[in-house]
C-alpha cells in the first residue's frame, strides 16, 4: 500500500480541522430546541433557496479564507463542496449522538434537520484553516489582499450578517423583543447597531482591525462602509425572517420592528466577519 504523500497528509489534516470547525460553529444550534423542528416546518422551497444561497456564499468565501488555498473558480467550488460535505457529516453525527433521529425517523424529518444544521457548520468548516491552524503566512496574505477591495469588504459583511442572523432568527425572542419595543426603542437600536458596526471595525483597535483607506475621513468612512454594511445586515435579516416564515401575516410595523431587532446581531456579525477573515 502506497505511503501517504505530504499533500495527502495536509488534506487529511485539513479535513480534521474542518470537522472541528463545523462542530465549533454549529454546536450552539445543534443543542437548540427551535432548530430541531425547523427543517420540517420551514417551507421546502424557501429552505432549498436558502441552502443554495449559503453554498454560493461559501464559494465566494473560499477566495478570502477557505478550507484550502484556491486560485480558480473550480477550486473554490470544490472547496465549498468539501466544506459542505464535512458540515453535513458533522451535523448528522452530533444529532444522531443526541438521539434526535434514529433508523425509524421519517426521511423528511432527518433530511430537513441535517440540512438546516449544516448551514452554520459549513461556515465553521470553511473557516477552519484560517482560524484553527497556524496557516501559511503567504497564503493568508494573498487571501487578505483579495478581501481588501470595496466589493470584497461588502461581501464579508454579508457573510457575517448571514451567519449570525441565522443563529438568532429561529428563536421566539425576536418576536417577543420586537413586540415589547416602542418606535423610539427601534430608532435607538438602529443608531446603536450602526455605531457598533463602525466602532468594532474602524475605531477601537481590535485585533484584525482594517486600516483606514487613504483619503477617507471619519464621515466618509461611515457613509461609504458602515451605512451600506448596516443596510446589508437589514436585508439579510429580512430574508432570513422570510425563509423561516416569520414575516408571514405580519403588518408593516411589526415586520420593520422584527427586522431591526434581528439587524442588531446581524450588524455585529458583519463587523466581526471583517475582523476575523
Amino acid at each position: 500500500m502506497a505511503a501517504l504523500t505530504s499533500a495527502d497528509r495536509d488534506y487529511a489534516l485539513g479535513l480534521g480541522r474542518a470537522f472541528g470547525g463545523a462542530i465549533l460553529f454549529g454546536l450552539p444550534l445543534l443543542m437548540t430546541m427551535e432548530m430541531w423542528s425547523l427543517g420540517v416546518t420551514t417551507h421546502p422551497l424557501r429552505l432549498l433557496l436558502f441552502l443554495a444561497l449559503n453554498f454560493c456564499v461559501l464559494v465566494v468565501l473560499s477566495r478570502f479564507g477557505g478550507f484550502e488555498p484556491t486560485s480558480s473558480l473550480t477550486e473554490d467550488l470544490l472547496d465549498a463542496l468539501a466544506a459542505y460535505a464535512v458540515a453535513v457529516i458533522a451535523a448528522a453525527s452530533i444529532l444522531a449522538l443526541f438521539g434526535l433521529f434514529r433508523l425509524d425517523t421519517p426521511s423528511n424529518e432527518w433530511v430537513g434537520m441535517v440540512a438546516v444544521q449544516s448551514v452554520p457548520a459549513s461556515f465553521g468548516a470553511m473557516l477552519a484553516r484560517k482560524q484553527l491552524s497556524t496557516g501559511d503566512s503567504r497564503t493568508d496574505e494573498d487571501q487578505a489582499t483579495r478581501a481588501e477591495g470595496y466589493g470584497g469588504q461588502l461581501f464579508l459583511m454579508l457573510a457575517g450578517s448571514l451567519f449570525l442572523a441565522f443563529n438568532v432568527a429561529p428563536t421566539e425572542e425576536i418576536s417577543l423583543i420586537s413586540f415589547k419595543m416602542t418606535p423610539w426603542h427601534s430608532m435607538a437600536l438602529v443608531v446603536a447597531s450602526l455605531l457598533l458596526l463602525h466602532l468594532l471595525v474602524f475605531a477601537i483597535g481590535l485585533a484584525g482591525q482594517k486600516a483606514r483607506p487613504d483619503g477617507y475621513g471619519t464621515g466618509r468612512l461611515f457613509l461609504v462602509y458602515s451605512v451600506p454594511g448596516y443596510g446589508i445586515a437589514l436585508l439579510v435579516s429580512l430574508y432570513v425572517l422570510w425563509t423561516f416564515g416569520s414575516t408571514d401575516g405580519q403588518n408593516l410595523e411589526a415586520l420593520a420592528a422584527s427586522t431591526v431587532v434581528l439587524g442588531f446581531p446581524a450588524a455585529i456579525g458583519a463587523a466581526i466577519a471583517r475582523l476575523v477573515i
